[in-house]
């Protein structure tokens, strides 16, 4: 366990369009070494092979390509750049594309570049689906024999798409990108619903358009169309003695920069800068590391995210991209941690979540994992079991 570093990424004041706030991001300096571009399929279903025997359908709207060749995406126009198009004419229809890989180098004659092709956020989403995919490790008296061979297959999660947040496209399209910004902080009703940076200006500047097209989830939907207006950042400079001078007024402007930036990173990013994260490697290259992370799922957390990220030999984030689970997928997620914490085993569990055996199993339907266990369950005791064996493969989705 561990937390995210964004060292080197700091916050400036927001921009506010209704109940959208959006926060920018900047370096003072970029990331060097990395670079991020889009790859873009149209608005396509895929289907994405993650193993042997294992895949998964989802909407595909764009994929990133990091680049840490070197030569700034040069080299034969291998590397897909920005707008590049698979196909000369936009499909009549949704199309379904196959994709092997949630993460994949480039490869040319045979030879792999220093380039790699991944799926924004489709990465977080498939470490939150595999979370203990397996189901139970022992064959409990209590699981069906689908729970034992083949764990929770098949998983899905329900999630909007940037455009059926409201107010998001308005405010993405009249924001004003600040010098220097790497990426945004999103809110809906104050809120924080997402969290992306870059490495580079001039990738945030090619790939802020791209978050329309991104996932977000069902709380983040809610607060944007149920919730009012947001206050907007307002600063009073002059007020009192001490501004006299040009240099007087620029160094008040300052200190609120400095006061809001605090303020927010103490009030309002704190739930997602502040917990502990199971990271999982997913690529290396060279200086760079391709993570995603899980929470915790601790108890009483309203506030949890999965995402995905990039970080330099120093842990600091280079790239990162942020999906806010929704309490539902809080609690599933806690669930099933508690379960695989005690082998599966429904009285130990209960015990840890100060709940009766019946409760438990009532908790297990209610997060539709009902097909799991036997009718009886209940009631049923805990210690038999019916031989051991390993559960299906967690590869599938």
């Amino acid at each position: 366990m561990t937390r995210l570093d964004l060292t080197g990424l700091t916050v400036m004041p927001a921009q506010v369009w209704g109940g959208i706030r959006l926060v920018p991001l900047v370096r003072e300096s970029p990331v060097e070494g990395l670079q991020l571009r889009r790859e873009v399929y149209g608005r396509e279903y895929g289907v994405v092979a993650t193993g042997p025997g294992a895949e998964y359908v989802s909407y595909i709207p764009h994929g990133f390509v990091a680049d840490w060749s070197g030569d700034g995406g040069a080299g034969g126009g291998e590397s897909a750049a920005y707008g590049t198009r698979l196909g000369d004419a936009p499909p009549p229809c949704v199309p379904l594309r196959a994709h092997h890989r949630l993460a994949k180098r480039h490869r040319v004659r045979g030879k792999a570049e220093k380039r790699l092709r991944f799926l924004p956020l489709h990465l977080a989403l498939e470490g939150y689906l595999s979370l203990h995919f397996g189901g139970p490790s022992i064959a409990w008296d209590e699981w069906s024999q689908q729970a034992v061979r083949q764990g929770l297959s098949p998983r899905a999660e329900a999630a909007y798409g940037g455009r059926r947040v409201p107010g998001l496209d308005e405010a993405l399209r009249i924001f004003e990108i600040h010098p220097g910004q790497c990426g945004v902080l999103v809110y809906a009703a104050d809120s924080l619903a997402a969290a992306f940076a870059v490495p580079h200006p001039e990738d945030y500047r090619a790939l802020h358009a791209t978050l329309i097209e991104d996932l977000y989830g069902e709380l983040v939907h809610q607060y944007a169309f149920f919730g009012g207006p947001v206050p907007e950042f307002t600063a009073r400079l002059g007020e009192g003695a001490g501004v006299r001078t040009i240099a007087d007024l620029r160094a008040a402007a300052r200190a609120q920069e400095r006061e809001w930036a605090e303020s927010h990173d103490t009030l309002m990013a704190a739930r997602l800068l502040d917990p502990p994260y199971l990271f999982d490697r997913v690529h290396t290259m060279d200086a760079f590391t391709l993570w995603r992370f899980l929470p915790s799922f601790r108890r009483g957390e309203k506030e949890q995210h999965i995402g995905e990220v990039i970080t330099d030999r120093r842990g600091r984030a280079a790239y990162l991209k942020t999906f806010r689970l929704s309490d539902a997928q809080i609690r599933r997620g806690y669930l099933l941690s508690v379960l695989h914490a005690h082998d599966w085993e429904l009285d130990r569990a209960a015990a840890t979540l100060g709940d009766s055996r019946a409760d438990l199993v009532r908790r297990i339907r209610d997060a539709g994992f009902d097909t799991l266990v036997k009718q009886g369950a209940e009631r049923g005791p805990g210690a038999g079991r019916a031989g051991s064996g390993r559960a299906g493969a967690g590869g599938g989705r």
